[in-house]
């Protein structure tokens, strides 16, 4: 998971204000997102913190795992446009089996595997925003427009542990911290065997009560998942 670096909103006198929601934000389907492949390549290398000399094996992994989730079930992109490209997110609806949650560190909270065999948990796989776009708060508009679409009650995404520019950045648009979880590495790297450490982050839809402080209620009629 990629996410922008935060800038500071610009200021000072005699500085022009940024008009809001200068970004539109339109959906593609799955034919549109294959045709933008490598446009969605470009975005995320300049995105990216990769270091100099690295993007091209960053810019191959993106687009790997760009083609694993566009043939996952409900796939969705939305792409974010002014005069350019400058935005994206993307992801796909959790299974109700719980195959997501495979390599949880200890037992999955009840909340979550509830709203997981319910059918209401996306999955956000990739948030990109141009470093120079003037949209300061597009990366969570993108966010909360696809969790909105698809009418989720829980918004799921892992974060690389050791990328804190990117936890940091959930942390601040209210995604929460639920535990570690391990994946399979990285299949471009020289040892593609070796388990990455990812923290599992999850983004509460739902109202919060006294009884619910989180916003992770669930509903009676879920089953939990076999």
């Amino acid at each position: 998971m990629t996410a922008p670096i935060r800038r500071e909103q610009p200021g000072g006198e005699g500085s022009a204000p940024i008009p809001d929601h200068a970004v539109r934000l339109r959906r593609l389907n799955r034919w549109q997102a294959e045709t933008l492949r490598e446009d969605l390549a470009d975005l995320y290398v300049e995105s990216s913190h990769a270091q100099a000399g690295q993007e091209y094996r960053g810019r191959e992994a993106f687009l790997q795992r760009l083609s694993g989730d566009i043939r996952r079930a409900g796939f969705a992109l939305l792409i974010g446009e002014d005069s350019a490209f400058v935005g994206c997110a993307y992801g796909f609806p959790v299974p109700r089996e719980g195959t997501w949650w495979r390599g949880f560190d200890g037992p999955l909270p009840q909340s979550v595997e509830q709203l997981t065999a319910s059918g209401h948990v996306f999955a956000i796989t990739e948030v990109l925003v141009h470093p120079h776009t003037d949209d300061q708060d597009l990366a969570r508009r993108l966010q909360q427009r696809l969790l909105a679409d698809h009418h989720s009650s829980l918004g799921v995404t892992l974060v690389d542990q050791a990328d804190v520019p990117a936890y940091d950045a959930f942390l601040s648009w209210g995604w929460q911290d639920i535990g570690a979880i391990r994946r399979p590495s990285d299949p471009t790297l020289l040892r593609p065997w070796a388990p990455v450490l990812l923290r599992a982050m999850v983004l509460p839809l739902g109202p919060r009560t006294a009884a619910c402080p989180d916003g992770l209620a669930h509903e009676n009629r879920t089953q939990r998942p076999d």
